[in-house]
């Protein structure tokens, strides 16, 4: 006769998920969308607070996959983002230094 007083691993509840872990997800997908660069970096930081909050509660949490998932689309927002930046800085810089080298040159011609 099976014994009725242990659980069955069907009557455990799943272990709840980290609300850091929540807002660490959509602030990153929210951050490709509506807040470029400051929801990526939203995402990171409480990406890295819900690791170490699901990591001290010894099992008692979970959504260390949605922290991960927060963390790398706030990660890829913001090196995007600091690309971004860089091309908007160096490219009419390019575009200056070819023109005045080439008002250089034709300005040398006779």
């Amino acid at each position: 006769m099976p014994d009725l007083e242990s659980p069955t691993p069907q009557d455990e509840a799943p272990a709840p998920t980290s609300t850091l872990s929540l807002t660490s997800l959509m602030m990153g997908i929210l951050g490709w969308i509506f807040l470029p660069v400051v929801g990526g970096i939203i995402a990171i930081i409480t990406g890295h607070l819900a690791k170490k909050e699901i990591r001290q509660s010894d099992g008692l949490l979970g959504g260390d996959g949605l922290a991960t998932a927060g963390l790398v689309l706030g990660y890829a927002n913001l090196v995007l983002g600091l690309c971004g930046c860089l091309l908007l800085l160096l490219v009419p810089a390019l575009f200056a230094g070819v023109w005045s080298l080439g008002n250089g040159i034709f300005n040398t011609i006779p």
